[in-house]
């Protein structure tokens, strides 16, 4: 197993199915090639200083170690993307998680497909952000 070093391998990832967790998502990803399963860590910065974010990631990391290689599919990208209850909740039930969000499968949810029908920006539209839709005059 490998693991993901370069943004666009992340953003690649990030635009494949997610699986959400209280204490973390998992985005996977499909690759055409032969290699080996990689995967990746992420923490942004709203959750926590750097002591903090950097806490998360370890125990992400450990989280991956103590997994059965054989629950993840081969030929596939994976991001875990650290939440702020990674920091409190216990382990065992992190782990346990972890291989259920790996046996689940995923739903696909690139950017935008998930919600609605979408009007574009407020700003686009010509309306303040925030402003209720203008009607017309009767």
């Amino acid at each position: 197993m490998d693991r993901l070093r370069q943004r666009a391998d992340f953003l690649a990832v990030a635009n494949g199915a997610r699986v959400n967790s209280p204490a973390f998502v998992l985005q996977s990803r499909r690759r055409d090639d032969l290699g080996p399963i990689r995967i990746g860590f992420t923490v942004t910065k709203k959750n926590g200083n750097a002591p903090e974010r950097n806490r998360i990631r370890r125990r992400l990391r450990e989280l991956v170690k103590r997994l059965d290689p054989v629950s993840m599919q081969p030929h596939h990208d994976y991001v875990l993307v650290g939440r702020r209850d990674a920091l409190s909740r216990d382990f065992a039930t992190m782990l346990d998680d972890l291989r259920i969000a790996f046996s689940k499968p995923a739903r696909h949810t690139a950017k935008g497909t998930d919600k609605g029908p979408s009007k574009g920006p407020a700003k686009a539209r010509g309306q303040r952000p925030g402003a209720p839709a203008s009607r017309k005059p009767d």
